[in-house]
């Protein structure tokens, strides 16, 4: 018996659906007409949650089609059991498409569309691990409901997507999910402790795209923007437009370039208070460096939370933040070229000079070359290697340069990944070394990471590795379980060893540590750490201990997330060893299915050598969500900065607010409209003092060829 499900678990992993040529287009309104009954289908969907390898709940056919231009999907959601669930603001029923257009194994276009309307798109990377939606394309959808199903057709233009001209296989899977009993259902079969793997796709075979010419996107964009500087006292207006444009030379090659950008922040970047000896660090929110991003990064684990990479290059290096403003870019250029074996990237940017002063503070950044080269190669299948240069010039006395090789191994859900760089500051040079390897090993999950950044290892204006001369051992291996049935889905409990050297200590430190993590059939989870050991940084001998819990599920339909940290370690804001600790919480309520309000707190704590509080940093962010539509919303947000010393909650002062409201309309493909309004106050002697007002109305819009 066993035997026989093995047998067929194999067949059923190389799953295949033929695209047929169709001269009728079907028309997108969410309504499967009769030019789909030539279509091939994928109809034998299989649970991935909650409960691996069972027969769904529901009944699920994807429909295949191509004509010319266009790759077309229908689908047809049956939902006899239960009416279909649909919500602009919580959670509810949804579709996705996975599409491999180069038979890589490890990176994929994502097509996802909710039964509202709603709807995602993005990469998805490291074969299945990473999911990136910075990538945003031309397509087009319809969703139909009905009390017994849903309909979603979608229209994907061949123009629109990169692939391998004459290449007539394609990987692809499909998902459905069910909002009500929170199930998953694929078309492929995939394990829950590997993930939804791009090499387990299955085959979309006939692909014959014909489209003549290649695709050509001009962008404009022009924005009004008021700035009120009260500390300055000056009011500015600023009428600007810039222009970028997208070029794909061939179905494999694109060329980007943006000529005097717009990337003015709308949400500023929120509070966070660091009490450690390393800067923060900052998500890219810019367009320009968004597309494209997949290539231009060294290989990673995805968000696993044990391995820090190499980032030799860190696009917000490339004008950067300075005070509330930002340093001019003038231009950029972009050249990427992906196939099933390469990807290729060069990049490069200019930023303008930049001056400002305030009382004693003076920046001064002159202009500025950036630029990067990016080659990684396909081998094993879905395994890669690569490399990577990064630099930064002002002038011949004064750049930035880095040099890294990077490497990634892949099976099944089992990653090890290798990566080595050498850097030059003004003929200051280092190198620094990382690997690490997540996998299982018969029933233990295993996670190790080894890290060496030499002293002189400096790519501060180019990259984000500020932790030089340090170096760092961690190992955690234990038993792993998975539960078929039952109220428990799976666990493991990884007890371990992590052994650190601080930049500028001699001493190792030791730290024993155990992670407890468990997931619920329900989609509750919760993930438990500790840590104690001899510690050494900051000529400082101490017994480090911490204790950290994260708390995640759903809760009427939307998601909640809550935890804190209980930690002896060093403050570097105060120059002293002493308790810290930190709560956070976070959760969003659907009040109506257009209108959501929500609220993320944080509280951090701080103790001095005498284990007496000495601060306490309350933060609110309460936000309110309202969706007109499934293309139209408008957001208004609110950070609430606050301090009290000790416990007096008497003595509690408002250190600063920021108050905004972003308006956006999604009126055609990548074309939007925003209204943005921005308010920053800081405490002065007992009340808030504006800091600076900003509004903007910004249109961008899509012009294609």
């Amino acid at each position: 018996m066993n035997l026989l499900l093995l047998f067929l678990m194999t067949i059923n992993s190389d799953k295949t659906v033929e695209v047929r040529y169709t001269d009728i287009a079907p028309r997108i309104d969410g309504v499967i007409e009769e030019v789909w009954q030539i279509a091939d289908s994928a109809y034998d969907f299989i649970q991935f949650e909650p409960y691996e390898n069972e027969e769904p709940t529901e009944k699920t056919v994807v429909y295949v089609l191509q004509d010319k231009e266009n790759l077309y999907f229908a689908f047809r959601c049956y939902a006899e059991k239960h009416k279909p669930t649909s919500c602009l603001t919580a959670d509810e029923d949804d579709i996705r498409i996975g599409i491999d257009s180069f038979d890589s194994k490890t990176t994929a276009y994502y097509f996802q569309v909710f039964a509202s309307g709603i709807f995602h798109d993005g990469w998805v990377l490291d074969n299945g691990r990473t999911f990136d939606d910075s990538w945003e394309g031309v397509w087009y959808r319809a969703v139909k409901l009905c009390d017994d199903r849903f309909e979603v057709e979608i229209k994907i233009p061949f123009k629109s997507i990169r692939y391998k001209k004459g290449f007539d296989k394609w990987g692809i899977t499909f998902v459905r999910y069910t909002a009500h009993n929170r199930e998953v259902a694929c078309w492929n079969e995939f394990l829950q402790k590997e993930g939804v793997l791009i090499s387990k796709y299955g085959t979309l075979t006939g692909i014959n795209p014909q489209a003549t010419g290649y695709y050509f996107e001009l962008y404009p964009e022009g924005y009004l923007r008021y700035d009120r500087d009260w500390v300055k006292d000056t009011t500015e207006f600023k009428p600007s437009m810039s222009l970028n444009f997208k070029w794909d030379l061939t179905p494999q090659t694109t060329l980007n370039a943006t000529v005097y950008p717009d990337f003015a922040q709308i949400e500023s970047d929120p509070f966070e208070l660091n009490l450690s000896r390393y800067p923060t660090y900052l998500d890219e929110r810019r367009p320009f460096f968004l597309e494209g991003k997949e290539i231009f990064r060294m290989a990673d684990f995805g968000d696993m939370g044990f391995f820090d990479p190499l980032e030799i290059f860190y696009s917000r290096k490339i004008g950067k933040l300075v005070k509330n403003d930002a340093v001019p870019i003038i231009g950029g250029l972009k050249l990427t070229n992906k196939s099933n074996d390469w990807n290729i990237g060069a990049l490069g940017a200019y930023t303008s000079e930049y001056y400002d002063s305030l009382g004693e503070i003076i920046i001064d950044e002159p202009n500025q070359w950036f630029g990067v080269l990016r080659a990684k190669r396909s081998v094993f299948e879905n395994s890669d290697i690569g490399m990577l240069f990064s630099g930064a010039m002002i002038d011949k006395d004064n750049y930035n340069y880095a040099f890294g090789l990077d490497g990634a191994y892949r099976k099944g859900a089992n990653q090890f990944v290798i990566q080595g760089a050498v850097s030059d500051k003004n003929e200051k040079r280092g190198w620094a070394l990382n690997t690490g390897y997540f996998g299982f090993i018969k029933n233990f999950i295993m996670f190790a990471s080894a890290q060496a950044i030499h002293e002189s290892f400096d790519v501060s204006d180019i990259g984000f590795v500020p932790w030089s001369g340090q170096k760092k051992l961690l190992v955690m291996s234990g038993p792993y379980k998975q539960f078929q049935k039952g109220f428990i889905r799976d666990y493991f409990i990884a007890p371990g060893i992590n052994v650190i050297q601080e930049p500028g200590d001699s001493n190792w430190s030791t730290i024993g540590v155990t992670e407890i993590n468990t997931h619920f059939r329900n989609n509750w989870g919760f993930d438990f750490n500790v840590g104690a050991g001899p510690y050494y940084e900051a000529d400082t001998n101490y017994f480090y201990r911490n204790i950290n819990l994260s708390v995640w599920g759903n809760l009427f339909g939307n998601h909640i997330n809550f935890g804190g940290d209980y930690t002896y370690t060093y403050n570097y804001l105060r120059n002293f060893l002493a308790y810290q600790s930190s709560t956070r919480f976070s959760y969003t309520h659907s009040i109506i299915p257009q209108l959501s309000i929500g609220l993320a707190s944080y509280l951090w704590v701080e103790w001095d050598t005498r284990n007496t509080i000495v601060a306490m940093w309350p933060i609110f962010r309460p936000r309110i969500d309202i969706r007109f539509n499934a293309d139209m919303s408008l957001s208004i947000f609110n950070e609430i900065v606050t301090q009290m010393p000790g416990t007096d909650f008497n003595e509690t002062e408002l250190l600063s607010n920021r108050f905004g409201l972003l308006f956006s309309w999604n009126f055609l493909p990548k074309s939007w409209l925003y209204v943005a309004l921005n308010d920053y106050r800081v405490d002065e002697e007992g009340s808030l003092h504006s800091q600076y007002q900003i509004g903007a109305i910004k249109a961008k819009y899509l012009l294609y060829f």
